[in-house]
Order: C-alpha cells, then structure tokens, then sequence
C-alpha cells in the first residue's frame, strides 16, 4: 500500500513538474475564439425595449400589449435569404443525394475507384487499409447497424459530378442520374428536370428546454430527426391568387438569375428551419477542415428579437424608418407593399423587389418592413405577451403549428407593416408573400444598448 501511495505521489510530481504551469491554477487553454461577422450579415447590439403596440390597437386584435423586454445581442442577415442563397442549399442536398445514390450501387455491385465508371464514386471508406484507427472502429462497431445500412459512411465530395448525358461513364452512373428525373413522359417542351420530391434534407433537433426539466430522463428521448423536402413551392404564385395571371413567376422567380437577389418565398417555416440548420453544418464542415472553433447555429429570430431589430433603435416607432408615414418628404413610399386599393404598383414594384432595395433601418437591416413577411421562430398565441419572459422572450409550442410572421408584404396593406403588428402562417404552409432571414447568436465582448428611452447608451 506505501508503495501505491509514493508511485502516486510520484506520477503527481512529474505531472506537475511538465505541465508548464508552475503549479499554478491557470485555467484550461483552448483555441482562441475571435469573433467574427457571418458574411452577409449585421451586428443587432442587445438592450432593452418597449415590445407591443405603442398607439391604440385600432383594429382590435388586441394580441400586442407594450412589454418591456430586453435581448441579448446577435447577429442578423442584411437582407432576407434570397432566391441565389436558397439554391446554393437545393444544389448542396441536390448533389448530396446523387453522390450518395452512386456509393451505394458502387458498394452494391463492386465496383471501386480507378475503374473509370461509377467505382470513382465509391465511399470514401472503400478502401479499408488506409482508414485511421478511429475510422476503422467505427467501421466495424457502428456503420451498417442503424436503421440506415449506409448511416454514417463517408461520401465522395472530391470527384465533380457528370450532368451531361453524352458524358455519362457507364450504364451505372446512367441509372442511378436516372432516378433523379421526372419520368420521360411527364417531360413538358422536350425538357426533363428534377423530380423534386427526391430532395430531401435530413437533420436532427434536440428539444432542450424539454430536456432541462427532465433531467431524470434520456437524452435520446428529445433528439428527432427531420426528413424535409425542401425544394420551394412554386405553385403558390398560382394558389394564391384565384382569378390572376402569375404563371410567369410560378415558371421562372426560383431559378431564373434574373430573379437571383429577390427573397425566396414558397418556403414553409419547416423549410427555413430546415435551411438554418444546413447552413450551420455548412459553416462547421468548413470550420472543422481548418481546425477552427465552430460557430454557433443559425437560427430563425425569436418574436423579440425580430421586432427589436426591425425597430433599429428608434424608441416607439411605426416603421423601421419611425413612422407615421410610409412617405418620405419627397412623397416617395418607403417599402414595398399595397398602398392604394388595387394599385400594387404605386410603390414602383408590383411582386417583390431585390433584397437590398429601399433605406435599410439604423441596424443597416433592409426592407423589414414590406416585400415579403418573414417567418420567425415564435408560436401564434394571442396571449402570449401576457405570461413570456422579459429576458430573451420567445414562446414556441410544439404542438401549435401556427407560426409568427412579421413584417408585412408587397401584398399588404400598411397596417401589416407596422414593426409592432403580429400575424401567422401554419408551419408546414408555403405563400407567394412569406420568406425568412436568419440570425446568429454574437459570442464575443457583451455589446449591449439601452434603447428603452432611446437614449443610445
């Protein structure tokens, strides 16, 4: 036992002797973290503010009493996510899936790389002699045993894809791009395209406020995993409107560049979830490659802080520029919606307009108010200001599927502009007029306002 205890003492010392600290408590060292600004995107300081309808509820809807209520800083798109920026997500599960499909029939028939057909898309896990010690258990003690056989095998990002049928490398490869595509007979003007239903995002979410007051449970018990299509609805140019000619937008407003800086709109709230939760995994893969920190999840906005930022610091304003008018003194209106009964046009802009149009607020935000309503990540409850919290409030109940949007569109009249007016959607319901932006935690030096009294310290 005397001798346990001085080999102890001894592995102690030496411990000590090279840790480099001189004893001292130091603390843990990890790699810096420098904060820095996500592309495309603002800094929106936290503070306090007068949160609800600061004149008379007019139309008595009566769901908006004032609150005070303060936030915490975060970061926030410029602009709404845009037609460009939401194809940059359907190509990436687009590609995804199809390197996915060509793996599998290449594990399936045998074939490997150098081949000079579809085996030059095998998993990247193929060859098992080159895997490292890490790759190598859990080949052999986790893939293939889940209720995905090909879960958690690595696919091959490296070789680029082949579009071009006259470049197809063999029958296989042929197979599997041609179930991708709508079946020949639904081709329409000679084209075949993509059977959206096939692009699927798969993601999991971990409930833990749920967790927080469970703690006795498992945490498995509040992971779920999401299975989203995410293809936009172009149909709604034309569901939307009974008795209207929009076939040109519903034919061309996604994927035409001419359209590329417009806001995306036919995304559910499931879909701009769905896009937040790609756009973290993006940003990660990216920081992991360098061996960086990873950078907090995007998000959609809470309720409070979408109205917080779309105030722009102006204490009690109507609009994102103050208010009362939607006019500027040169009588030019200041967003884009219906200003007159009928007449779209007034504004300049009969549908929406690109992102980066009219003044952006005090938090150089554009057009928060006007062009298309925004999804944010709050459930309707006309009750709801009543019993949130004043500190970062948010309330969003899984089992309510109707979901906040603010902001107002270039179909609406000027009430729904108001930074103050509250509206809904149900989750899984696209429209012509609802897009989203998304937001960032802010994880460096506190930056904190007081914009209660709208004093600016």
């Amino acid at each position: 036992m005397k001798k346990l205890i001085a080999f102890t003492a001894i592995v102690s010392f030496l411990i000590s002797c090279n840790s480099g600290d001189r004893g001292e408590l130091v603390g843990v060292k990890g790699k810096k973290w420098h904060p820095e600004k996500p592309y495309g995107m603002t800094l929106v300081p936290g503070g306090s503010f007068i949160m609800g309808k600061p004149d008379d509820d007019f139309v008595g809807v009566r769901d908006a009493p004032t609150k005070t209520v303060t936030v915490r800083s975060f970061y926030m798109d410029e602009t709404e996510i845009t037609n460009s920026e939401y194809r940059q997500f359907v190509n990436w599960v687009r590609d995804s899936i199809v390197r996915l499909k060509l793996a599998v029939l290449a594990d399936e028939v045998g074939a490997a790389p150098g081949d000079g057909g579809i085996g030059d898309f095998a998993f990247m896990d193929q060859n098992t002699e080159e895997m490292t010690p890490y790759e190598q258990y859990m080949y052999d003690n986790y893939w293939g045993f889940g209720d995905d056989f090909y879960e958690g095998r690595k696919i091959n990002k490296e070789i680029e894809l082949i579009w071009d049928t006259a470049l197809y490398p063999d029958e296989y490869y042929t197979e599997v791009m041609d179930t991708m595509y709508l079946p020949i007979e639904e081709s329409y003007n000679g084209l075949r395209t993509i059977d959206v239903k096939h692009l699927k995002f798969q993601y999991t979410t971990m409930d833990i406020q749920a967790a927080a007051k469970n703690q006795g449970d498992k945490r498995s018990e509040y992971i779920t995993r999401e299975d989203v299509e995410i293809y936009p609805d172009t149909t709604v140019w034309i569901r939307d409107f009974n008795y209207s000619y929009n076939e040109p937008m519903h034919n061309d407003y996604f994927w035409h560049q001419a359209y590329g800086d417009y806001p995306v709109v036919g995304v559910s709230w499931k879909q701009a979830k769905a896009f937040a939760a790609w756009r973290t995994l993006y940003k990660n893969a990216y920081q992991k490659e360098r061996d960086r920190n990873f950078v907090p999840q995007f998000r959609l906005p809470s309720e409070g802080e979408w109205e917080y930022a779309a105030r722009g610091g102006i204490a009690s304003g109507s609009y994102p520029w103050g208010g009362p008018y939607t006019i500027n003194d040169r009588g030019c209106f200041m967003a884009n919606f219906k200003p007159l009964r009928g007449d779209y046009a007034a504004d300049q802009a009969l549908y929406t307009v690109e992102a980066k149009s009219y003044e952006p607020n005090d938090y150089s935000l554009y057009n928060m108010a006007g062009n298309v309503s925004e999804w944010v990540d709050s459930s309707y409850d006309p009750a709801s200001y009543e019993y949130m919290s004043t500190m970062n409030p948010t309330v969003n109940d899984a089992n309510n599927m109707r979901k906040v949007v603010r902001g107002g569109s270039w179909k609406d009249v000027a009430y729904f502009l108001q930074v103050s007016t509250r509206d809904y959607e149900y989750a899984d319901t696209a429209r012509s007029y609802i897009g989203f932006r998304t937001v960032q935690d802010y994880m460096g030096t506190d930056v904190v306002l007081n914009q209660q009294f709208g004093d600016g310290r």
